[in-house]
């Protein structure tokens, strides 16, 4: 009887063993392809500091990698062009996203939240083409009537469009952070006389406030990184852009439309890594940071 349980604890550890093992090597996997991934754009990117100064690649607005005179690589005006869309789209979505999420978690009968979720993960499931052929045709028209432009392929629509996008990811780990927070909270506030719509908006909210920001930035990430929708809804005028109406050219959308023209081996191909390399940190940090306060609220 004693051997046939040594046998059966033997079994046992030897199957989490492997099951911890398993786990370990996929983390491992995860984190050599995300390492992978930089070495290689530092690799690539390298090249480029030879012939284009830091300061002038990360300072002057002005790219122009097929002027005759002289090549420029200058990535402000597509740094603020990613940051004006990126701000747009969490304008849009931020308060829509965390309505949605209170409204699921705690408003909306069962019956509502089990159409309204499957919903929203569709949403998300929406192809990036889709999207932008939304923005050509719907938001991009009514843009230019509201703001009486030519038309409406500018940073609102790309804000708008984003922001859409962007709302999958907000209102899942918003709902995520609502839920988190402790019942007591909303049963002393009721208690002392506080409506369920005070309730929400003084108390739950602002327990939740962690995994919200974290839910932001997340969604921020999702922002920054997208490529097709800003590549067709945008306009990806070359230039400096001064407000919200003016066409833009992001980083992403500068690199899906230069690099597949590109002669190999030279300083444009090289610089448009460099490109890559930039987007590549930005949402790093990002989504790093949206990580750090979610695993702080978690222990908290």
């Amino acid at each position: 009887m004693g051997s046939f349980s040594n046998k059966l604890s033997f079994s046992k550890k030897l199957k989490e063993a492997s099951i911890h093992g398993c786990f370990l090597v996929n983390a491992l996997l995860v984190i050599l392809v995300l390492a992978g991934i930089f070495a290689l754009l530092v690799w690539t990117s390298f090249p480029a500091f030879k012939e284009i100064s830091i300061k002038e690649f990360v300072f002057s607005a002005d790219w122009n990698p097929t002027s005759y005179v002289k090549e420029s690589y200058g990535i402000l005006s597509m740094l603020v062009s990613t940051l004006m869309v990126t701000i747009g789209a969490l304008l849009f979505a931020v308060p829509i996203g965390i309505g949605a999420a209170a409204f699921i978690s705690d408003i909306a009968s069962n019956r509502v939240r089990e159409i309204a979720k499957p919903v929203i993960e569709i949403l998300a499931s929406v192809p990036s083409v889709v999207i932008g052929f939304i923005g050509i045709t719907l938001v991009g028209p009514y843009i230019s009537k509201v703001f009486n432009l030519p038309d409406g392929l500018n940073a609102i629509n790309g804000s708008i469009l984003l922001g859409i996008m962007a709302l999958p990811t907000i209102i899942s780990l918003t709902e995520e952070a609502l839920k988190s927070v402790p019942k007591s909270y909303a049963e002393a506030s009721l208690a002392l006389g506080a409506t369920k719509w005070q309730t929400i908006i003084k108390v739950r909210i602002p327990a939740a406030s962690s995994g919200i920001i974290a839910a932001t930035m997340l969604g921020m990430g999702r922002a920054i990184g997208e490529t097709m929708t800003v590549l067709m809804a945008t306009g990806c005028a070359n230039a400096m852009p001064t407000n919200f109406t003016d066409s833009v050219r992001t980083m992403t959308s500068a690199i899906a439309i230069e690099l597949g023209e590109v002669a190999y081996d030279s300083t444009h191909y090289y610089a448009l890594f460099a490109v890559g390399l930039a987007l590549f940190l930005i949402t790093f940090a990002v989504n790093l940071a949206a990580e750090l306060i979610f695993n702080k609220k978690q222990k908290q």
